[in-house]
């Protein structure tokens, strides 16, 4: 009977030729027999989570009724839903537990702890997830941690993908040449080095068992640029969507594109986001504000093309890849040539701020407006009661000078006739009056002011506020202009 290439290298569903036992598979098999004390298993997607179980369940022989749910089954969301209602249930599995709505986590959470504290012989539940999604039922229950098993799927190590590769080169009769290459790109993914293998044989014309043993003839580069060719024409798309967030600011700091990049570079497939921000303090501002309004959450829960391949978990800050094959493409495309096809005008920042803004008390509405419409074009501004909590216990003076002095590109100088009169007008101006020659000072005139009382910051290029016109037409017009100029610095940045 033929064995055909599909039913070897398999891109979904259980192996039938090349279930290979992970590390955590023995684990996996005391956990299961253990009566009542709940599982999570979390990790990548494409690790082999699912197969696992399924696997150590038919090995195991279990007599107990069996149930397998998914959280992203509406009608199967209903029934998780009713679970500690029910009593007797047997084993119930629920995967993709992560995307269930919290007040359903938190219910789990605590029917958990009953059973186990019950020591239940009659009910035990299984939750798989992507990794650390369990954070986030712990969140809800600490002590939980006490009465579960947790099992991580970490990336296979090479060993393994490597004996997977070779379980379906003796079903197939053939010799893959470029194996070692197969299982340094899988990155320790089953159903990455699955894909790989059998593209590699449809690229040599291997489309079942050969009579004869027969070895590929192909290159790791041609594979991967088909592969990724392939994989384009579903996840560009997607991968645009969620680089872009909510409108394209082309001016602003891309804040998701930077998530998105952090992502491919993730050994484990997810990030935790303030771990990531200390790392890289120039993009704090821009990416909490998408974070700590909400605005990230809703871009994924408002496009269901994007909640298949990414998840964002608010309780934890963890962003993580749901598809194996959607962080292959994204690992494998030319970073800087998607930025510009999407159309931004770069990604390397070196100052933590775009804009700084200076000005008297008594303006404080006009500076608090341009500042939420700069951050509204997702552009890092420094604006002081946005960082009164980081200014707290601080030297101010020390923690204002580096600002003004070099921290941001641009400061934004609000001029009026109470500019002149403030302590701390004074002390901002004697940090950035050297930075006038750099053309990185913007003034902004009130048209009530004498002109004569900026004869300096006359000297250059300048707008004015017209305290006769609406203010937020006017406040519009302004952030247009000097968005304009940080757009135009970065295209000559990048020219440099």
């Amino acid at each position: 009977m033929k064995i055909f290439l599909e039913d070897v290298f398999k891109t979904s569903g259980t192996p039938t030729y090349t279930f290979v036992k992970p590390v955590e598979y023995t684990k996996l098999l005391v956990s299961l027999r253990t009566k009542g004390r709940g599982l999570i298993i979390e990790g990548p997607s494409g690790i082999g989570k699912t197969t696992s179980i399924n696997k150590a369940i038919e090995e195991m022989e279990i007599n107990t009724p069996i149930t397998s749910l998914s959280a992203r089954k509406k009608e199967d969301v209903d029934l998780i839903q009713m679970l500690p209602e029910i009593s007797d249930f047997g084993i119930v599995i629920i995967d993709d537990f992560h995307v269930l709505p919290n007040e359903t986590k938190k219910a789990l959470s605590d029917y958990m702890k009953t059973l186990a504290d019950e020591d239940s012989i009659s009910s035990k539940l299984i939750l798989i997830g992507i990794n650390k999604a369990g954070d986030s039922l712990v969140s809800f229950s600490p002590d939980l941690n006490n009465r579960i098993d947790t099992i991580r799927f970490e990336a296979n190590p090479s060993e393994k993908i490597e004996e997977m590769l070779s379980l379906g080169e003796k079903a197939l009769n053939i010799l893959l040449n470029i194996k070692s290459e197969i299982v340094s790109e899988s990155k320790g993914s089953f159903h990455i080095a699955q894909l790989l293998a059998k593209e590699t044989c449809i690229n040599c014309e291997i489309i079942d068992d050969q009579s004869d043993k027969l070895e590929t003839n192909t290159s790791i580069e041609t594979i991967k640029a088909k592969v990724n060719q392939e994989l384009g024409r579903l996840f560009y798309t997607k991968a645009r969507i969620f680089a872009i967030g909510s409108k394209l600011r082309k001016e602003g700091r891309a804040p998701y594109l930077h998530l998105l990049n952090w992502l491919s570079n993730s050994s484990d497939w997810s990030i935790q986001i303030d771990e990531l921000l200390n790392q890289n303090p120039n993009m704090k501002l821009s990416i909490n504000q998408v974070v700590e309004k909400g605005f990230l959450k809703k871009l994924i829960e408002d496009n269901p093309l994007l909640q298949d391949v990414i998840h964002f978990d608010d309780q934890s800050n963890v962003l993580t890849i749901e598809d194996p094959k959607f962080l292959f493409y994204i690992r494998n495309i030319l970073w800087n040539k998607f930025a510009e096809q999407i159309g931004f005008v770069g990604v390397e920042f070196t100052k933590p701020y775009d804009f700084a803004l200076s000005f008297a008390g008594e303006n404080r509405n006009l500076a608090q407006i341009i500042s939420a419409k700069l951050l509204e074009r997702e552009i890092s501004v420094f604006y002081d009661e946005n960082e009164q909590h980081r200014i707290l216990a601080s030297n101010i003076e020390d923690y204002l000078a580096p600002i003004y002095n070099s921290e941001a590109n641009f400061v934004i100088v609000i001029l009026s006739k109470d500019y002149p009169k403030k302590i701390w007008t004074k002390f901002e101006s004697e940090q950035f009056k050297q930075r006038f020659g750099e053309n990185t000072i913007i003034p902004i005139w009130y048209s009530d002011t004498d002109i004569n009382f900026f004869d300096e910051s006359r000297k250059y290029g300048g707008l004015t506020f017209n305290i006769d016109k609406d203010i937020e037409e006017e406040t519009e017009r302004i952030v247009k202009v000097i968005s304009k100029k940080l757009e135009d610095k970065r295209k000559e940045t990048k020219k440099d």
